[in-house]
């Protein structure tokens, strides 16, 4: 029996048994829909990460006090690791030739008064280059120049969320804010940035970075925010950086060069771990489904036993026996495994339309694998009844009542 008889024969079969061909593919309906919903999410997580740190800037290095790697011979002795300090952003900025900018950064959190309003916020002290290698801009006013960081006046440039709840509608261009008790003028104001990773860009207030330390009694910076002049000089950039830094250091290397690729590449193991785990978890619905698929096989197997028979009499090969049923296992497989991508196909339509903000994406990737293991399930759950159907004795299958 050619391959396309034997497939429309499996459809016949499914057509006279509705509800249980329902039934059957429901399983594999759900490990599919599972497949495609739960890796869509893990994927769009991903390229909403890698998007993300692409908006942050490019060509991104971050030193950081204290060592990160505990192997090798280098681990600074107790008692002599070195603050990062504003000499350090000096040094790098004068010295290193692989550079297009160092700004300092100094972390620290604030409640930020004008006249009977107030608001709790982050407050970050960076340097004068800081707006432009984060690629955030000034949308009105100034940012700080070197000569601010230098005198280390009390200058305040404000996000946006934090305008809107202190100063509502009215311009704070000049006028003076207290931040943690100490009077800073506002001289500028920043572009609406939006949301990163969770967290609100436009609720911060910026410092210039040595004033921060003094308004939060530092004696070193929180971290060094370096840009290298192009891709190809990043990994040259992170050389002469760490060179510079260790021998300021007392040819210590007590600080970490962490790159932005290397963020990026540490965001996107973790994701692909969480990705096969959210995969291995919907690959058990699409295990159940299989055995489903199976149970109602060996039923059909049963059911059929003399038509078996009169097939094998008239001339069927077991070949054609076993085709036939591994065939419609497969098919009640697939029709499952369709109907499943095509119901995640309309979710992820409709999340995408009313939750914008949920990270789903849908590829071709993601629908051959769903496809394909809906596939293996029917091949491996028909297998075996289909050898068993195969193996039937005509003679004894025409006695079957």
């Amino acid at each position: 029996m050619p391959p396309l008889e034997l497939f429309l024969t499996a459809l016949d079969t499914l057509r006279a048994n509705k509800i249980r061909a329902f039934l059957t593919t429901l399983g594999v309906l759900i490990g599919v829909l599972s497949v495609i919903l739960l890796v869509s999410l893990g994927e769009g997580a991903r390229q909403y990460l890698a998007e993300t740190f692409a908006g942050m800037g490019s060509n991104l290095l971050q030193v950081v006090p204290g060592r990160r790697e505990t192997k090798g011979f280098g681990a600074p002795p107790v008692g002599t690791v070195h603050k990062l300090t504003r000499e350090d952003e000096l040094a790098l900025r004068h010295r290193a030739t692989t550079l297009d900018g160092v700004t300092a950064v100094v972390n620290g959190g604030a409640t930020v008064r004008f006249q009977n309003r107030r608001r709790d916020t982050f407050v970050l002290g960076v340097g004068g280059r800081f707006d432009e290698i984060r690629q955030m801009r000034v949308d009105q006013g100034r940012f700080f120049a070197e000569e601010d960081i230098d005198a280390h006046r009390r200058y305040a440039v404000l996000g946006r969320t934090v305008v809107r709840e202190i100063f509502g509608d009215e311009n704070p261009l000049g006028k003076v804010v207290k931040i943690a008790d100490s009077e800073f003028r506002i001289i500028g104001l920043m572009e609406h940035k939006g949301t990163t990773l969770g967290f609100d860009m436009d609720d911060l207030v910026f410092v210039p970075s040595t004033t921060a330390m003094d308004l939060f009694a530092m004696d070193g910076l929180s971290n060094l925010l370096i840009r290298a002049r192009d891709k190809v000089s990043i990994e040259p950039a992170i050389e002469e950086v760490t060179d510079i830094l260790r021998r300021r250091h007392g040819d210590i290397i007590d600080f970490t060069v962490v790159s932005q690729d290397d963020m990026l590449s540490t965001v996107n193991g973790i994701m692909a771990t969480m990705s096969m785990l959210l995969l291995a978890i919907a690959a058990i619905s699409l295990v159940v489904g299989g055995i489903g698929i199976a149970n109602i096989m060996l039923v059909s197997v049963r059911e059929r036993t003399r038509e078996i028979g009169v097939r094998r009499a008239v001339g069927a090969k077991r070949r054609h026996i076993l085709l036939q049923f591994l065939i419609e296992a497969v098919v009640i497989s697939l029709v499952g495994g369709l109907t499943g991508l095509a119901l995640g196909a309309g979710l992820i339509g409709l999340a995408r339309l009313f939750l914008p903000t949920l990270p789903l994406r849908l590829s071709i990737d993601i629908v051959g694998v769903a496809l394909g293991f809906s596939a293996l399930v029917g091949v491996l759950s028909g297998v075996m009844p289909a050898r068993r159907a195969a193996n039937l004795d005509p003679v004894e299958a025409l006695r079957y009542e």
